[in-house]
């Protein structure tokens, strides 16, 4: 408690012209109590002008030893009353040091310790060592001396241990409260850095996906509306084909506008952007598979709907985008169920088809295939979207034929 008291002081300059008040008024006090006791004892052996002279020079030197706490800075203060403090006790021995003057010497050396030689040399140092130590061991070496010659008795003692140990105290908790703001300052920079990095690999995907994808899938676009229009005798069924592939290749732009306006920070602000699919919105996408695909698609909910986290829905939401786009993929004409099952904090996913089920050798577990069998990342990227969300995926052969879709979403990912 009396460290914690001491540090206070010294770091706070109000607080230590505060307690120098206090010193010096202690000090002066027990000077002149000091003086009248040895007016009394010498009464009729000296006289009375010396015991007065001795008086007033005890007063002097208590001032001396605790005014100069308020006014001086830490090295000036602290060379200060060391002097005053060696003069006192080599002219009037050990009872001329107030308790109070005992408190201002410790003070002064520890205040000298933390605050170092001065903030102006340090910086003009640069490299230099600290001399604090030198100078604090310096101002130990009078009292020392005093100690050995021994006429200055317990206070030279005392202020030979304590000087040093208190400017050492000083330079201790100066050099941890640098540490500490070196350890902040590097974990603002780190923080500023990796910031920095994210921000420039998020541009590095935007371009990348605005260069080389969106341009593709325009072409696409663009395409399929070109050879449903110049196509002669394209029969009702291939128009048709070619409009929802123009259509799905413009919906897909719309979603890639949505991504690069979260991945640029500049991209037409906060107004400009959607928020992400969640599962309100798969009946529209159910709706939109099935007018592509032409066959029956179902959705079948169960137990008592409650809200997610959106980063749950979301992953729901496009594992069954690629769920729906693996079966009118690998199994054309198929019927598809698409189950939501409502649990205590989960969700149940099950997107399932009577399609012939994964091929020959195929693991069902592995990565989709695309029309030509080369491998894909379809169900490597569903599964990755249900890791990340706190869950799991299944793949797996159907009962009674098809393909089975399975995953299990925590209703939070951070109670998975």
């Amino acid at each position: 408690m009396a460290t914690g008291w001491t540090q206070r002081l010294a770091s706070a300059p109000h607080a230590l012209a505060i307690a120098g008040m206090v010193l010096t008024l202690a000090a002066l006090g027990q000077a002149v109590a000091q003086a009248m006791m040895l007016t009394a004892v010498r009464a009729g052996q000296t006289a009375p002008g010396s015991n007065a002279g001795e008086a007033v020079w005890l007063c002097l030197l208590a001032l001396a030893v605790t005014v100069p706490l308020i006014f001086l800075r830490a090295v000036a203060a602290a060379a200060a009353i060391t002097a005053a403090s060696t003069v006192s006790l080599t002219v009037f021995g050990s009872a001329a040091l107030t308790v109070a003057g005992l408190a201002a010497q410790v003070l002064a050396s520890y205040r000298l310790g933390y605050e170092g030689v001065s903030a102006g040399a340090a910086l003009a140092a640069g490299d230099r060592p600290d001399r604090t130590p030198v100078l604090a061991c310096g101002l130990a070496l009078p009292f020392l001396v005093l100690a050995l010659d021994g006429r200055a008795g317990v206070p030279a003692i005392l202020l030979t241990a304590l000087v040093p140990a208190a400017a050492w105290a000083g330079i201790a908790r100066r050099a941890r409260g640098e540490a500490a703001r070196q350890a902040n300052a590097r974990a603002v920079m780190a923080g500023t850095l990796a910031d920095h990095m994210a921000r420039g690999e998020r541009a590095r995907i935007a371009r990348e996906l605005h260069d080389v994808v969106a341009h593709h899938i325009s072409m696409i676009a663009v395409q399929a509306e070109t050879a449903r229009e110049t196509t002669p005798g394209l029969p009702a069924a291939g128009a048709q084909r070619l409009a929802e592939i123009a259509g799905t290749a413009r919906a897909g732009l719309t979603e890639m506008r949505r991504l690069l306006g979260v991945l640029r920070e500049d991209a037409g602000g906060a107004a400009a952007r959607h928020p992400q699919p969640g599962l309100p919105q798969l009946a529209e996408l159910i709706d939109a598979a099935r007018e592509a695909s032409g066959a029956g698609t179902r959705l079948i909910v169960s137990g008592p709907v409650a809200a997610f986290d959106p980063s749950v829905e979301l992953a729901a939401y496009r594992i069954v985008q690629e769920a729906l786009s693996n079966a009118r993929r690998h199994a054309p004409g198929a019927a598809v169920d698409v189950e939501l099952r409502y649990g205590e904090g989960t969700l149940l996913l099950q997107v399932r088809d009577n399609g012939p089920g994964p091929p020959v050798g195929h693991p069902a577990g592995g990565n989709s295939h695309d029309g030509a069998g080369s491998p894909g990342h379809g169900l490597t990227g569903m599964r990755e979207r249900a890791t990340a969300a706190g869950g799991s995926l299944r793949t797996a052969a159907a009962l009674g034929g098809g393909f089975l879709v399975e995953a299990t979403l925590p209703a939070k990912p951070e109670l998975a």
